[in-house]
């Protein structure tokens, strides 16, 4: 099980990497080279530097937002039936 684990945080280490640098390259690096430039075939279109971590941004938000709500709501339906039982 312990190799196993390095084996995936390497892949996600690996992952990490290659999205800093593809992210890094788009957003810093490619509005310096010319338009002519053949590295500009590579990317999407310059709007969307903003656009996508923003997304990721949203719904993370959201997601966390999610996970908090369900879990005060579990927590009052727990604190709801014990109380039932007490006075049953």
């Amino acid at each position: 099980m312990g190799s196993s684990d390095k084996a995936v945080g390497g892949a996600m280490l690996l992952v990490a990497a290659f999205v800093f640098v593809y992210y890094t390259t788009w957003a810093i690096f490619l509005p310096f080279l010319p338009a002519s430039s053949s590295l500009h075939t590579i990317f999407p279109p310059r709007e969307w530097v903003v656009r996508i971590p923003a997304f990721i941004l949203l719904v993370g938000l959201a997601g966390i937002g999610h996970f908090v709500g369900s879990t005060l709501l579990k927590e009052r339906q727990k604190a709801k039936a014990k109380a039932r039982l007490r006075t049953a």
